[in-house]
């Protein structure tokens, strides 16, 4: 294993061929840290930013091939930043079970095979940061997005657990949830199809116009990237920050204020059901 002498810094990023760990990666590399990007084709991307590693979050094998040589080469992994995840919409009732379970195995339990990976290393150094890329979707169950809500809820409610088990390694663990951002998210997201037969016909394809338009009038993910390097300078990260339009962060401090109904009625009427 090579010994890195250097103060720079290490950081992997899962997800990084596009949008928010693509923005993270190019950002983190212009103050200086070495980032080491990963996807599951790599040789796909032209002109890479940063290096490329292949990466499947979902197969053990690559992940365990993936921090190998980032560890071979660099050291050390100074900080992990899980970002890979997949959109998902549809009404619950019709989402085929696979794509259900795909969704967890990209979003839940991908992220927990690449932090069990990584965290020997990170014990070894005796230091370490690992930041949960998790959605402003995952504080409420939102109307056919269900699924998607509760993969990232899952993750944000895990990670408090991990918080408090690595305390004694002095090794921190964070989530960042993001609201709407202008990415590419909407393309890969796996839509149930807007069936003519459905009884969610109407409102199911009404909320996903909706859906589309936020993502396409979001935020830069400049921010999100900015807002992740302030994170790794904290000196004691809090378990959980939001990024996004005020909006958007307001409504999950509401959720812990206004009585269950109240906030139903307010969901139903911003997606107009």
């Amino acid at each position: 294993m090579k010994t890195n002498a250097s103060s720079q810094k290490i950081v992997l990023i899962t997800g990084a061929s596009s949008g928010i760990g693509k923005s993270i990666g190019e950002y983190l590399s212009e103050q200086n840290y070495k980032v080491y990007g990963t996807s599951r084709n790599p040789s796909k991307i032209t002109h890479p930013p940063f290096k490329m590693l292949a990466l499947d979050v979902t197969k053990k094998e690559t992940i365990a091939a993936a921090i190998a040589q980032v560890i071979t080469e660099e050291g050390k992994i100074d900080v992990l930043i899980n970002n890979a995840g997949v959109g998902i919409t549809g009404p619950i009732e019709e989402t085929p079970d696979e794509e259900i379970a795909k969704a967890f195995e990209t979003n839940y339990f991908g992220p927990i095979k690449v932090i069990k990976a990584v965290l020997p290393e990170m014990r070894k150094q005796k230091k370490g940061l690992i930041i949960n890329i998790t959605s402003i979707a995952g504080y409420m169950g939102l109307p056919y997005r269900g699924i998607y809500s509760a993969s990232k809820g899952a993750l944000e409610l895990t990670t408090e657990a991990f918080r408090m088990e690595l305390k004694d390694f002095n090794i921190k663990m964070t989530n960042v949830a993001p609201g709407d951002f202008a990415t590419n998210i909407a393309a890969g997201r796996y839509h149930a199809p807007v069936r003519d037969d459905s009884p969610y016909k109407e409102p199911y394809g009404n909320t996903l116009k909706l859906m589309d338009q936020d993502v396409d009038a979001g935020k830069d993910p400049l921010l999100m990237a900015k807002a992740v390097h302030r994170i790794i300078l904290e000196k004691e990260p809090r378990g959980h920050y939001k990024v996004g339009e005020a909006l958007q962060k307001f409504s999950v401090g509401l959720k812990r204020i206004l009585p269950d109904k109240v906030y139903e009625k307010m969901l139903l009427k911003h997606y107009k059901l």
